[in-house]
């Protein structure tokens, strides 16, 4: 195994998520700058002379980012896509929007996986994907990274595990709608069962591996933010289960929930590619105040009968 290596690395975000990174790899002896929205005194482009990008900035924001720094991107930077979702406009991962707005295929990574941000800042143990179509880079950034209380695994899929880490934000919040209105271990076991079978249809739709559905990024990903009140999404359906509307959720939680914007953009590509994706559905009438969360659950459970698995 190569020895780690101090590294200068700049975080683009400082939401939990890009906060705790910052953190973490300060911890491990690493030299981090980070710059947010928000940071008026601190210039993006200033902060391109590094050894490695990493992007935790919300869905929202990549895009203009993207293109604010195209004019000044070195070549051969690597960069490490941190965000999860699916944009609503252009139906792209984050990768994607990253590529498109530097206008180049830059050397790019993705990190996904249970990585609930308290709970590394609590430093407690923890796993992710590392997922990236170059081995080279992979290897070098799972060395580098890997820590401690963060243990990264190499994966070849970097568009499947963006697939897998947007879409189980929309079936944890269908989690979190089936726990508030105590629907029982029976219910939450089946829904997160078909929620993985609509998730393996973005994966594959979009060109990942079904295989990497079973990983950290897929079922891992899935079972820890499905079930954890530390996860904005399944607060978001804990509350809309208790009478809220998405706006007042969206208060009270305070922060970006990924899953409100992917349920409508996973809906936009299965109209396009005659996808069907029935959680989604309920889950974005809900959000929408077009059903309550008791309707849709019946609306789910008096679906035609059919196979459990294709044949």
């Amino acid at each position: 195994m190569m020895a780690a290596m101090t590294l200068r690395i700049t975080v683009l975000g400082r939401g939990a998520w890009g906060g705790t990174l910052v953190d973490l790899w300060q911890g491990q002896g690493h030299r981090v700058r980070s710059w947010s929205r928000a940071d008026s005194q601190t210039n993006p482009e200033d902060l391109l002379e590094t050894d490695l990008v990493v992007s935790a900035i919300a869905m929202a924001g990549i895009q203009d980012l993207a293109t604010r720094l195209a004019p000044h991107w070195p070549t051969g930077l690597p960069l490490l896509s941190c965000s999860k979702g699916i944009d609503l406009q252009r139906l792209e991962t984050a990768s994607q929007l990253w590529c498109r707005g530097l206008g180049q295929q830059p050397r790019l990574a993705v990190l996904s996986g249970p990585n609930l941000a308290r709970e590394l800042q609590q430093g407690l143990p923890a796993a992710s994907t590392l997922a990236s179509d170059d081995q080279e880079l992979g290897t070098w950034l799972q060395h580098h990274l890997s820590g401690e209380t963060l243990r990264l695994y190499r994966h070849h899929d970097p568009i499947g595990t963006e697939a897998a880490g947007a879409l189980k934000n929309v079936i944890a919040i269908a989690a979190g709608i089936c726990d508030g209105l105590e629907l029982g271990a029976n219910a939450k076991a089946s829904l997160l069962c078909r929620g993985l079978v609509e998730i393996g249809q973005v994966v594959s739709g979009l060109g990942g591996q079904s295989s990497t559905l079973y990983g950290l990024a897929g079922l891992g990903d899935l079972l820890a933010t499905a079930s954890s009140p530390l996860s904005r999404n399944y607060r978001m359906g804990l509350l809309l289960a208790q009478g809220c509307t998405a706006a007042e959720a969206l208060a009270r939680i305070g922060a970006t929930v990924e899953g409100v914007r992917t349920a409508d953009a996973a809906l936009a590509l299965a109209s396009q590619r005659q996808w069907h994706l029935p959680i989604c559905e309920q889950v974005a009438a809900v959000i929408s105040a077009a059903v309550t969360p008791a309707q849709a659950v019946q609306s789910l459970m008096g679906r035609e009968l059919k196979a459990e698995l294709r044949p």
